[in-house]
Protein backbone atom coordinates (compact mmCIF):
# COMPACT_ATOMS: atom_id res chain seq x y z
CA UNK A 1 0.00 0.00 0.00
CA UNK A 2 2.72 2.36 0.80
CA UNK A 3 4.52 2.03 -2.59
CA UNK A 4 1.32 2.09 -4.55
CA UNK A 5 0.33 5.77 -2.18
CA UNK A 6 3.79 6.97 -3.19
CA UNK A 7 3.39 6.26 -7.16
CA UNK A 8 0.31 7.50 -7.44
CA UNK A 9 1.13 10.74 -5.75
CA UNK A 10 4.47 10.77 -8.03
CA UNK A 11 2.60 10.32 -11.04
CA UNK A 12 -0.05 12.37 -10.29
CA UNK A 13 2.46 15.35 -9.59
CA UNK A 14 4.72 14.38 -12.95
CA UNK A 15 1.33 14.59 -15.25
CA UNK A 16 0.40 17.97 -13.49
CA UNK A 17 3.62 19.72 -14.12
CA UNK A 18 3.65 18.40 -17.42
CA UNK A 19 0.76 19.99 -18.30
CA UNK A 20 1.96 22.82 -17.10
CA UNK A 21 5.18 22.91 -18.87
CA UNK A 22 2.96 22.84 -22.11
CA UNK A 23 0.78 25.33 -21.49
CA UNK A 24 3.34 27.77 -19.79
CA UNK A 25 7.13 26.94 -20.35
CA UNK A 26 9.84 28.62 -19.25
CA UNK A 27 12.30 27.68 -21.88
CA UNK A 28 12.09 26.74 -25.31
CA UNK A 29 14.25 23.39 -25.18
CA UNK A 30 15.44 21.56 -28.21
CA UNK A 31 13.23 19.62 -30.14
CA UNK A 32 14.48 15.94 -29.14
CA UNK A 33 11.41 15.45 -26.36
CA UNK A 34 10.94 11.82 -27.59
CA UNK A 35 15.08 10.99 -27.52
CA UNK A 36 15.35 12.26 -23.95
CA UNK A 37 12.03 11.41 -22.66
CA UNK A 38 12.74 8.01 -23.56
CA UNK A 39 16.01 7.43 -21.75
CA UNK A 40 14.73 9.72 -18.96
CA UNK A 41 11.50 7.49 -18.12
CA UNK A 42 13.61 4.53 -19.11
CA UNK A 43 16.04 5.46 -16.27
CA UNK A 44 12.78 5.86 -13.80
CA UNK A 45 11.07 2.24 -15.17
CA UNK A 46 14.27 0.80 -15.17
CA UNK A 47 15.60 2.20 -11.59
CA UNK A 48 11.80 1.36 -10.07
CA UNK A 49 12.65 -2.26 -11.57
CA UNK A 50 15.74 -2.44 -9.80
CA UNK A 51 14.91 -0.71 -6.33
CA UNK A 52 11.90 -2.75 -6.07
CA UNK A 53 13.40 -6.45 -6.51
CA UNK A 54 16.63 -5.34 -4.20
CA UNK A 55 15.92 -2.23 -1.68
CA UNK A 56 12.32 -1.40 -2.05
CA UNK A 57 10.34 0.44 0.96
CA UNK A 58 13.66 -0.36 3.34
CA UNK A 59 13.63 3.30 4.17
CA UNK A 60 10.26 2.98 5.32
CA UNK A 61 11.03 -0.58 7.24
CA UNK A 62 14.07 0.54 8.53
CA UNK A 63 11.92 3.29 10.50
CA UNK A 64 9.73 0.63 11.61
CA UNK A 65 12.90 -1.63 13.10
CA UNK A 66 14.69 1.61 14.63
CA UNK A 67 11.18 2.44 16.43
CA UNK A 68 10.71 -1.08 17.61
CA UNK A 69 14.37 -1.90 19.22
CA UNK A 70 15.32 1.98 20.30
CA UNK A 71 17.84 2.62 17.49
CA UNK A 72 19.05 6.21 17.78
CA UNK A 73 18.58 9.31 18.85
CA UNK A 74 14.76 9.82 19.24
CA UNK A 75 14.06 6.49 20.72
CA UNK A 76 16.45 7.39 23.58
CA UNK A 77 14.72 10.26 24.46
CA UNK A 78 11.17 11.10 25.01
CA UNK A 79 10.09 13.24 22.11
CA UNK A 80 6.26 13.91 21.42
CA UNK A 81 5.32 12.88 17.98
CA UNK A 82 4.68 15.69 16.59
CA UNK A 83 8.16 17.45 16.83
CA UNK A 84 9.47 13.93 16.13
CA UNK A 85 7.68 14.31 12.55
CA UNK A 86 9.23 17.94 12.17
CA UNK A 87 12.42 16.53 13.22
CA UNK A 88 12.75 13.67 11.17
CA UNK A 89 11.73 15.76 7.97
CA UNK A 90 14.04 18.34 8.61
CA UNK A 91 17.11 16.11 9.14
CA UNK A 92 16.85 13.94 6.42
CA UNK A 93 16.26 17.47 3.99
CA UNK A 94 19.48 18.18 5.39
CA UNK A 95 21.25 14.47 4.71
CA UNK A 96 19.86 14.89 1.25
CA UNK A 97 21.38 18.62 0.42
CA UNK A 98 24.94 17.58 1.89
CA UNK A 99 24.82 14.06 0.22
CA UNK A 100 23.99 16.26 -3.18
CA UNK A 101 27.65 18.12 -2.45
CA UNK A 102 29.50 14.78 -1.75
CA UNK A 103 28.26 13.57 -4.95
CA UNK A 104 29.77 16.63 -6.77
CA UNK A 105 32.45 16.26 -4.93
CA UNK A 106 33.83 12.61 -4.48
CA UNK A 107 34.95 11.47 -7.75
CA UNK A 108 33.39 7.98 -7.69
CA UNK A 109 29.75 9.51 -6.42
CA UNK A 110 30.56 12.38 -9.08
CA UNK A 111 30.53 9.13 -11.93
CA UNK A 112 27.32 8.36 -11.08
CA UNK A 113 25.85 11.73 -10.56
CA UNK A 114 26.92 12.97 -13.93
CA UNK A 115 24.61 10.74 -15.56
CA UNK A 116 21.71 13.02 -14.13
CA UNK A 117 23.92 16.37 -15.76
CA UNK A 118 24.41 15.16 -18.82
CA UNK A 119 20.67 15.78 -20.36
CA UNK A 120 20.94 19.28 -22.02
CA UNK A 121 17.13 20.23 -21.64
CA UNK A 122 15.52 20.98 -18.01
CA UNK A 123 12.22 19.85 -17.69
CA UNK A 124 10.25 17.40 -15.38
CA UNK A 125 11.54 14.07 -16.96
CA UNK A 126 15.26 15.43 -15.54
CA UNK A 127 14.12 14.72 -12.14
CA UNK A 128 14.14 10.78 -12.73
CA UNK A 129 17.26 10.50 -14.94
CA UNK A 130 19.65 8.90 -12.41
CA UNK A 131 21.67 6.13 -12.47
CA UNK A 132 20.67 3.06 -10.76
CA UNK A 133 23.66 2.41 -8.48
CA UNK A 134 23.29 6.09 -7.46
CA UNK A 135 19.72 5.50 -6.59
CA UNK A 136 20.45 2.37 -4.45
CA UNK A 137 23.56 4.35 -2.43
CA UNK A 138 21.32 7.44 -2.06
CA UNK A 139 18.85 5.02 -0.30
CA UNK A 140 21.62 3.12 1.80
CA UNK A 141 22.58 6.80 2.94
CA UNK A 142 19.33 7.54 3.64
CA UNK A 143 18.89 4.42 5.94
CA UNK A 144 21.77 4.97 7.68
CA UNK A 145 20.60 8.64 8.43
CA UNK A 146 16.74 6.77 9.66
CA UNK A 147 18.88 4.78 11.95
CA UNK A 148 20.97 7.22 13.38
CA UNK A 149 18.20 9.60 14.10
CA UNK A 150 15.58 6.99 15.12
CA UNK A 151 13.16 8.53 12.92
CA UNK A 152 9.61 8.45 12.95
CA UNK A 153 8.09 5.97 10.36
CA UNK A 154 5.18 8.57 9.60
CA UNK A 155 7.62 11.36 9.37
CA UNK A 156 9.84 8.83 6.58
CA UNK A 157 6.87 8.02 4.17
CA UNK A 158 5.78 11.75 3.98
CA UNK A 159 9.59 12.62 3.44
CA UNK A 160 9.84 9.79 0.45
CA UNK A 161 6.44 11.47 -1.33
CA UNK A 162 7.57 15.11 -0.78
CA UNK A 163 11.64 14.04 -2.27
CA UNK A 164 9.80 12.69 -5.10
CA UNK A 165 7.19 15.85 -5.41
CA UNK A 166 9.75 18.36 -4.82
CA UNK A 167 12.42 16.98 -7.63
CA UNK A 168 9.59 17.13 -9.67
CA UNK A 169 8.70 20.47 -9.12
CA UNK A 170 11.73 22.03 -9.40
CA UNK A 171 13.28 20.45 -12.46
CA UNK A 172 10.04 21.49 -13.96
CA UNK A 173 10.22 23.74 -17.11
CA UNK A 174 7.29 25.79 -16.38
CA UNK A 175 7.22 29.72 -15.96
CA UNK A 176 6.53 31.44 -12.51
CA UNK A 177 6.22 35.22 -12.24
CA UNK A 178 9.29 36.36 -11.29
CA UNK A 179 7.73 38.00 -8.20
CA UNK A 180 5.73 35.22 -6.87
CA UNK A 181 9.32 33.00 -7.36
CA UNK A 182 10.95 35.03 -4.96
CA UNK A 183 8.63 34.49 -2.38
CA UNK A 184 8.38 30.61 -2.93
CA UNK A 185 12.16 30.98 -2.62
CA UNK A 186 12.07 31.92 0.91
CA UNK A 187 10.86 28.74 1.83
CA UNK A 188 11.15 25.98 -1.40
CA UNK A 189 13.37 25.44 -4.08
CA UNK A 190 12.13 26.87 -7.29
CA UNK A 191 12.51 25.58 -11.00
CA UNK A 192 14.37 29.09 -11.51
CA UNK A 193 16.86 28.42 -8.67
CA UNK A 194 17.38 24.80 -9.28
CA UNK A 195 17.73 25.11 -13.14
CA UNK A 196 21.23 27.50 -12.11
CA UNK A 197 22.24 23.77 -11.06
CA UNK A 198 22.14 22.38 -13.92
CA UNK A 199 24.40 25.00 -15.73
CA UNK A 200 27.27 24.14 -17.57
CA UNK A 201 29.04 26.97 -15.84
CA UNK A 202 31.07 24.76 -12.92
CA UNK A 203 30.54 27.40 -10.58
CA UNK A 204 26.80 27.65 -10.70
CA UNK A 205 26.31 23.98 -10.98
CA UNK A 206 28.33 23.72 -7.62
CA UNK A 207 25.66 25.69 -6.02
CA UNK A 208 22.20 25.53 -5.18
CA UNK A 209 22.40 22.13 -3.99
CA UNK A 210 19.38 21.81 -1.98
CA UNK A 211 15.90 19.91 -3.53
CA UNK A 212 13.29 21.17 -1.30
CA UNK A 213 14.00 24.02 1.59
CA UNK A 214 16.12 26.75 -0.06
CA UNK A 215 17.59 27.65 3.64
CA UNK A 216 20.40 25.04 3.44
CA UNK A 217 21.70 26.79 0.43
CA UNK A 218 21.64 30.29 2.29
CA UNK A 219 23.00 29.16 5.64
CA UNK A 220 26.00 27.00 3.97
CA UNK A 221 26.72 29.62 1.29
CA UNK A 222 26.45 27.14 -1.77
CA UNK A 223 23.21 29.82 -2.78
CA UNK A 224 23.51 31.41 -6.21
CA UNK A 225 20.61 33.95 -6.97
CA UNK A 226 21.13 34.46 -10.84
CA UNK A 227 22.87 32.83 -13.58
CA UNK A 228 25.24 34.71 -15.31
CA UNK A 229 23.12 34.07 -18.38
CA UNK A 230 19.27 35.46 -18.52
CA UNK A 231 17.28 31.58 -17.63
CA UNK A 232 15.86 31.40 -20.62
CA UNK A 233 18.70 31.00 -22.63
CA UNK A 234 21.39 29.69 -20.72
CA UNK A 235 23.22 26.45 -21.58
CA UNK A 236 21.97 23.26 -19.34
CA UNK A 237 24.30 20.04 -18.51
CA UNK A 238 27.96 19.42 -18.71
CA UNK A 239 30.31 20.57 -21.90
CA UNK A 240 31.90 17.99 -22.61
CA UNK A 241 28.57 16.03 -23.43
CA UNK A 242 26.74 18.34 -25.59
CA UNK A 243 26.25 15.23 -28.47
CA UNK A 244 22.75 13.82 -26.61
CA UNK A 245 22.12 11.60 -29.32
CA UNK A 246 25.20 9.96 -28.35
CA UNK A 247 23.72 8.75 -25.02
CA UNK A 248 21.55 6.39 -25.30
CA UNK A 249 19.84 4.70 -22.62
CA UNK A 250 22.94 1.62 -22.65
CA UNK A 251 25.65 4.57 -22.95
CA UNK A 252 24.28 6.48 -19.54
CA UNK A 253 24.12 2.93 -18.05
CA UNK A 254 28.03 2.24 -18.70
CA UNK A 255 29.16 6.00 -18.35
CA UNK A 256 30.16 5.96 -15.07
CA UNK A 257 32.71 3.20 -15.45
CA UNK A 258 34.51 5.22 -18.18
CA UNK A 259 36.94 7.68 -17.81
CA UNK A 260 35.18 11.31 -16.91
CA UNK A 261 35.94 13.90 -19.28
CA UNK A 262 37.14 16.80 -18.27
CA UNK A 263 35.02 19.51 -17.19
Amino acid sequence: METLIRLSVALGIFALMISWEILSPRRNQPPDRKHRWTINLGLAAFNMLIVRATVGGLAYLSALYAGTHGIGLLNLVAVPTGLAIIATLLFLDFAIYCQHIIAHRWAWLWRLHQVHHTDVAFDASTAVRFHPLEIIISLLYKVLCIYLLGANPTAVFIFEIILNGAATFNHANVNLPTALDKIIRTVLVTPDMHRIHHSTDPKEFNSNYGFCLSCWDRWCRTYTAEPKQPQTIMDIGLKPYREPQALSFIALLLLPFKAPRRL
